[in-house]
């Protein structure tokens, strides 16, 4: 395993983070035996960040995750989240903040988290976020509760203006860096390495499209961009190349992010991300890729209050 510096935290964090959110049977039905393998699976191969939510499977992620580390959380860097908590329940107030960790410390059967990240701020009031939430979180830090705190969001003006305005010690971005899209680089990696932030990146598999089994229905991507990143999966199969541990290599390569979290929720997804360490990338395969993606590259799609979406 390789590992790298979160920001100005001191924490040395996997290139591969542990995305829970599939032990909230977020993505189908999955036994707990399961999720406990994959976590302990994941411990044995050096992953140490692992990142979860109380959204995910509405606190049943946190609870299987709480359970499969006992007796081992000092071998990991513990992180969920506060904001979020169903599909239409968003709750940013400094009062929802504090009770938000203290449930989520009971699932996660531990007495502090090492990262705290406010979930999807583009669904909160951006100035409730900058004036209440993060000083909240602040909070909980001078408690001893919670170690480093961060944000996390789909638009990327909004997390790069939190960022320059906040007191962030990370930013968790999703769909913004991968095979299909490559935004954050220019708008966001700019402010977190002025700033010494924090830079985690998520869904290297673009929630899905870039895997043999494609994109779940709900998928919020146009047509297009399914379209293409389906052409990209059959190219892939064409060369007889994994797309997935294509896609997570390419994102590992990134420099500016300390992690890329991908989902796991059985052993051998873990050890097929593990895999991507190893893999070499085809420059002439990444071109092929860069032909086929170019006519939607970089597309998004709107998320949260109309003022804090990119769309």
């Amino acid at each position: 395993m390789l590992y790298r510096p979160l920001g100005s935290t001191g924490l040395q964090i996997s290139v591969i983070g542990f995305g829970a959110s599939p032990l909230g049977n977020e993505f189908g039905s999955i036994e707990p035996a399961d999720a406990e393998r994959s976590v302990h699976a994941a411990i044995d191969c050096g992953i140490n960040l692992f990142d979860v939510a109380p959204y995910y499977g509405r606190t049943l992620a946190e609870t299987r995750l709480g359970s499969a580390l006992v007796s081992k959380r000092n071998k990991v860097v513990l992180a969920t989240k506060c904001g979020r908590y169903d599909k239409d329940s968003f709750d940013f107030s400094q009062q929802r903040v504090i009770t938000s960790v203290d449930e989520s410390l009971r699932r996660l059967q531990t007495d502090y988290l090492d990262l705290l990240t406010a979930h999807d701020i583009e669904f909160g009031d951006r100035e409730q976020i900058l004036s209440e939430t993060l000083p909240a979180m602040r909070k909980l830090q001078r408690q001893g509760k919670v170690r480093f705190i961060g944000v996390s969001g789909l638009p990327l003006r909004m997390l790069a203006d939190v960022a320059r305005r906040g007191d962030l010690d990370y930013v968790l971005s999703y769909c913004h860096y991968n095979m299909l899209s490559r935004d954050l680089d220019q708008v966001l990696r700019p402010v977190t390495q002025a700033r010494n932030i924090g830079l985690l990146n998520a869904s290297p598999l673009y929630m899905g499209a870039l895997t043999e089994s494609g994109p779940p229905e709900w998928h919020p991507a146009a047509t297009a961009v399914r379209q293409a990143a389906a052409q990209v999966v059959s190219l892939c199969r064409a060369r007889r190349v994994n797309p997935s541990v294509l896609a997570l290599r390419f994102c590992i390569d990134y420099p500016y992010a300390a992690s890329t979290l991908v989902g796991m929720s059985h052993p051998r997804q873990v050890e097929q991300n593990v895999s991507a360490l190893q893999f070499q990338l085809d420059t002439n395969l990444l071109e092929e890729v860069d032909r086929i993606v170019a006519p939607v590259r970089d597309a998004t799609w709107p998320s949260g209050c109309p003022e804090n979406s990119d769309v």
